[in-house]
């Protein structure tokens, strides 16, 4: 029988995200175990458990590694003109990130984030990062809002675009004339929605 592989560890941990990558571009992370991702990289399960500590921090690696694409989507979209121009563009932009990469990105909100230690630092530090960016761009379109307002608002509007790609990536948007409604349009909408509520707000308190 042949010996195992040796690996060095962070060319392993390169493996192994590869092959995680792999695999969520044709099947959902339940299909996906311990086992059979150490047969994709040729190592024993015990290899990974040792460089990992479990199966969820491996995952947890990968939404890292989610997150990192996202932010990487999204930089380039920070340079538009206007604030309306560049939530319209972060929103369409998560939207096609979703699609694109569906089951990664179902990943990220099927299992529970890192509780503790430095990957619920890294986890947190990037997240905190997309939304100071929505917060930024709220702040500069309506320079009345407080720190607190932007950072409520910031999350209610994730939410709210969250909320509508999901419902998107499962087709229960609902019809209109025999068609179904377009995620993209409904985004609109709903930035158009808010973003006129916010500047119809008093500039004074």
């Amino acid at each position: 029988m042949a010996r195992p592989r040796q690996h060095a560890p962070e060319a392993l941990h390169a493996q192994v995200m590869a092959a995680c990558g792999a695999w969520l571009q044709e099947s959902p992370v339940h299909s996906l175990s311990l086992r059979a991702l150490a047969r994709e990289v040729g190592c024993a399960p015990s290899t990974l458990l040792k460089l990992y500590g479990s199966f969820n921090n491996l995952l947890q690696h990968v939404n890292i590694e989610t997150l990192a694409h996202l932010r990487e989507v999204i930089e380039p979209l920070t340079s538009e003109a206007t604030p309306q121009e560049r939530l319209s563009a972060l929103a369409r932009a998560y939207w096609q990130f979703a699609q694109r990469d569906a089951y990664r990105w179902q990943l990220l909100f099927d299992y529970p984030l890192a509780q503790e230690g430095e990957l619920d630092k890294r986890q947190s530090d990037m997240i905190e990062g997309l939304f100071l960016r929505v917060e930024a761009t709220l702040k500069e379109y309506q320079p009345a809002l407080d720190d607190l307002e932007a950072r409520r608002l910031a999350r209610t509007l994730w939410g709210s675009v969250h909320g509508l790609v999901l419902l998107g990536l499962n087709e229960r948007l609902g019809y209109w004339q025999g068609q179904q409604l377009e995620v993209g349009e409904l985004l609109d909408q709903l930035l158009c929605t808010i973003l006129a509520g916010l500047k119809a707000r008093p500039t004074t308190t």
